[in-house]
């Protein structure tokens, strides 16, 4: 493979990921647990859900969040970030922007978990949200980022 389709490849995984991460939680929050609640009875929901949630996050943490640090690293190697050029304006301060809001969609998607599993369910839903729309946030910086 010349240099050209391996940074090819290696952009395709971590966008990949990033859409698998988003359009994950939008499909559980805007279809899957939708339909649960309407058409599991209450103990069959909750044990539907818990067990929905802990596959996700298994998934996030077994594939998800190593693709993405090794892509996302690699990316940067390649484009020469440095920690001085992520004060730079333009590319650094935007992928900086990026990465700080995925560290706090990563603390709230965790929290989340934690939230779920002590039956805090409102907590829960406050970070399941914060979550998502950081997601989004986090792959809307991503398009102003041009590719490496």
């Amino acid at each position: 493979m010349d240099t050209v389709g391996l940074w090819s490849l290696v952009r395709f995984v971590h966008v990949a990921g990033a859409a698998l991460w988003a359009g994950g939680q939008l499909a559980l929050s805007l279809v899957i647990l939708p339909l649960a609640r309407h058409l599991l009875a209450p103990e069959a929901k909750d044990r539907f859900t818990a067990a929905a949630g802990r596959r996700f996050g298994l998934l996030t943490g077994a594939v998800f969040l190593p693709a993405q640090l090794a892509t996302g690293w690699a990316m940067a190697w390649h484009k020469g970030v440095t920690w001085a050029s992520l004060a730079e304006p333009g590319y650094g301060r935007t992928l900086a922007a990026k990465l700080a809001l995925f560290v706090v969609v990563m603390l709230a998607a965790g929290g989340h978990g934690i939230a779920h599993a002590k039956g805090h369910s409102e907590l829960a839903r406050i970070l399941a949200v914060a979550s998502l729309v950081g997601s989004l946030g986090v792959v809307l910086l991503a398009t102003a980022l041009p590719a490496t």
